[in-house]
């Protein structure tokens, strides 16, 4: 009998030790940082070097790619699979059994290792096990084909003033990182796209192939809010821009190795030159419990897919994300990556601007607002799998329908940053000053977005240059050529003084460290010379 009992003992721990696991493998360092950072354009296209010149972002290490000896020296390790990579975080999702994986933690340029399932990382908190929920890939869509015009949801949030200035997102490029485009290289609303050469490529992560025209039927339809065109029935938000399409979400299940595919798209979106990421995808649950995420997890620095979305937005680019569609489950909160620092996350409201039941809801677990706006996501207007204009719900929709008009805002500004262009969306909308959980700071105005971008651009023509802005801290003040000395004073949304800095040749900088993150307003005063402007402090 105890012999019996011992075979089946060593049965269960082989069974065990053989469990695939999916983890991050993080390395030491980058030796090619050097010859990349001397030759830009074997790591990003000449469109992404002058997007970056543009808005005065440097070229770093987090540019470079992965050391191909690293990649080699982990896929040749026995029982290893490499699943998926990211040059911004310097490391490889890889799949193996526990030891295998644990193995790889004695090559002498792994760093360390993250397993997706969190009570397996020794060295950190344990994670909290989360029960599986149905996978619901299509985002509540609803097979409703006689809607008939897309007009709402465009006036809505005053869309229709920046088309009429013909700001419709030309020159522009949207990456739309999603689960499939079947059908968008033959079906009637995509034809005005293929006509004019505005689908520019794409790739397929889950396949690993070129094929991106395949996978589910999400990413078509999220496409056509921004880029479908029907005569007299559909006009995307967006119908001119560049469009790049990635395949990143597996719709067989639920499983982190999205996340990295979603990093690695984002990685090639930037290299690429694209100006703004559409996200209608969001992780909480995972298929394996031990991989799910806790509320506290959503705190913007913690899921892998958060902490690549963060890393774009400091490469130029803007997130647009999807809050989620969760609000009537367990999981009431949004997921990631709608919990990252400087995303636009958008959750979902009806015709008449009421606040759509199943819309993710805020905070994020370290209490900033989420959602930050909302958009048409009941009943929007878009391509159905057959090319008939039809309506479906979700913030899947609501996403895509304001990322649109973000392109076509920073079309109409082009001077602006994506710190600058997140602000005035933000700042537009209708409950900006009292945000709630439901709504975020509400719908935006983007007529009215244009307005206050335009005064922002003004600002930046005139004689004392102020950099960073926005800023984390210190802000830098350049005087124009005659000028030795000057007085700054900062105000807050109220009017009130909240600091004043007598500044000179040998002096010119003033510190925010310890106001609070905002919109301040600032007065320079020299002699004759006086300039007011905004500052964002991050």
């Amino acid at each position: 009998m105890k012999k019996l009992l011992y075979i089946l003992f060593l049965l269960i721990s082989i069974a065990v030790s053989a469990q695939q696991e999916d983890a991050w493998v993080y390395f030491t360092n980058k030796p090619d940082a050097g010859f990349y950072l001397a030759n830009p354009l074997e790591m990003l296209s000449q469109k992404a070097i002058d997007r970056r010149a543009a808005h005065n972002i440097p070229l770093d290490v987090i540019d470079v790619p992965i050391h191909q000896a690293y990649i080699d020296g982990i896929t040749a390790s026995p029982g290893i699979t490499v699943m998926a990579k990211s040059k911004w975080l310097n490391c490889l999702h890889v799949r193996g059994s526990e030891d295998a994986v644990n193995d790889l933690a004695s090559l002498d340029f792994v760093d360390h290792i993250d397993f997706a399932n969190k009570l397996l990382n020794t060295s950190g908190r344990p994670g909290s096990i989360q029960q599986p929920a149905l996978v619901n890939k299509v985002m509540e869509t609803q097979a409703d084909f006689n809607y008939g015009t897309s007009v709402n949801q465009i006036q809505m949030l005053n869309g229709n003033v920046l088309h009429q200035q013909n700001f419709t997102g030309a020159g522009m490029t949207i990456a739309v990182l999603d689960a499939g485009f079947p059908g968008v290289d033959n079906l009637q609303p995509f034809q005005r796209l293929r006509d004019n050469n505005l689908i520019l490529g794409g790739y397929n992560f889950v396949s690993q192939s070129d094929n991106f025209y395949s996978g589910g039927t999400h990413g078509m339809m999220v496409l056509s809010t921004m880029g479908g065109y029907t005569e007299g029935q559909l006009v995307g938000t967006a119908p001119d821009a560049f469009y790049y399409l990635f395949v990143t979400e597996d719709v067989s299940g639920e499983n982190p190795v999205e996340e990295s595919y979603w990093v690695q798209a984002a990685e090639m979106a930037d290299s690429l030159g694209a100006d703004v990421i559409n996200t209608s995808l969001g992780y909480f649950i995972y298929d394996n419990p031990a991989y799910s995420y806790a509320y506290e997890d959503i705190n913007g620095e913690t899921a892998f897919i958060t902490r690549g979305a963060n890393i774009a937005f400091s490469r130029g680019m803007l997130c647009v994300t999807s809050a989620g569609n969760t609000a009537n489950t367990a999981n009431l909160h949004i997921g990631v990556p709608a919990d990252a620092f400087n995303t636009l996350t958008v959750g979902a409201v009806n015709a008449t601007e009421e606040y759509a039941s199943f819309s993710s809801v805020g905070p994020s677990y370290d209490m900033r607002v989420k959602p930050d706006v909302m958009a048409q996501g009941v009943a929007s207007a878009l391509s159905g799998v057959d090319g008939s204009i039809g309506a479906a719900n979700g913030t899947s929709f609501s996403s895509p329908i304001t990322a649109g008009l973000v392109a076509c805002l920073w079309q109409a500004l082009p001077g602006l940053s994506n710190a600058e262009i997140l602000q005035v969306v933000k700042q537009s909308a209708d409950r900006y000053a009292n945000p709630n959980i439901q709504y975020g700071y509400g719908i935006p105005d983007f007529a009215m977005a244009l307005n206050d971008g335009l005064g922002l651009e003004d600002v930046k023509k005139q004689p004392f240059l102020i950099y960073p802005n926005p800023t984390q801290g210190v802000v830098n003040f350049v005087f124009p050529k005659g000028i030795l000395s000057a007085t700054v004073t900062v105000f807050n949304s109220l009017g009130q003084k909240v600091t004043e800095e007598n500044l000179s040749l040998d002096h010119t900088s003033v510190t925010m460290n310890e106001l609070a993150k905002g919109v301040y307003s600032y007065r320079i005063e020299s002699g004759q010379e006086t300039q007011s402007g905004r500052i964002i402090k991050e």
